[in-house]
């Protein structure tokens, strides 16, 4: 599969190869819904918690007598029905994390990368670098690529842009080694750094068939 190379104007400078095994596989849906659920479990922090009627504080009196005042039996006030009384099935710390296997991993991101590629979602962008804060700069970028939300894949880190793209509510960095199915999915537009096609093809590609790299 071939793709057009853009510069930062917007303007076709060139020609890449996409691998077929990483751009051009079959996508497989219910993978990729597993991979995003798996995420956003793990991004939840599994930190609330509440008392229940046996932690809170008090309420070891019964109010008032069993019989004969016109109030219902009560036993505690610090039954759930009373004012600082406990939570019914009070919140507890708990983990939420969900353990993916890698190959599972693997095929989401070919499944979500290949998907965007099918679609015209998915942009290859020479590469530039960058040695100070320059938002704006990369605001005039998605305006020359004319695209909206949107996630940048760059091969290595890269403080500033990492920085710079922080103030943009539209676009999200990611690196080739640590790529997530939900942010390429979520965000429309996928652009990917020339030299980062590479990279992706090499850490995603089946390793029954490594021999087969891309020429880019």
């Amino acid at each position: 599969m071939k793709v057009d190379v853009l510069n930062s104007s917007g303007v076709k400078s060139g020609e890449i190869e996409l691998s077929d095994e990483v751009f051009g596989i079959v996508p497989n849906e219910s993978v990729i819904h597993e991979s995003i659920v798996a995420y956003l479990a793990n991004q939840r922090r599994g930190t609330k918690s509440a008392l229940t009627r046996a932690e809170v504080s008090g309420g070891g009196a019964k109010p008032w007598r069993q019989k004969g005042t016109g109030h219902a039996r009560q036993g505690s006030t610090r039954a759930p029905q009373w004012r600082h009384g406990g939570i019914v099935f009070a919140p507890k710390p708990r983990d939420y994390s969900v353990v993916l296997n890698k190959k599972v991993k693997n095929l989401a991101i070919r499944s979500v990368l290949s998907q965007k590629a099918k679609t015209d979602n998915l942009l290859v962008l020479e590469d530039f670098s960058m040695d100070s804060y320059k938002t704006k700069y990369l605001v005039d970028l998605m305006k020359s690529l004319n695209v909206g939300k949107s996630s940048l894949i760059l091969p290595e880190s890269n403080k500033y842009i990492v920085k710079s793209a922080s103030n943009i509510k539209d676009l999200v960095v990611l690196h080739a080694e640590s790529l997530n199915a939900y942010d390429i999915f979520y965000h429309k537009k996928l652009i990917i750094f020339k030299n980062a096609v590479s990279k992706i093809c090499e850490i995603f590609t089946p390793k029954c068939s490594k021999s087969s790299k891309v020429v880019a």
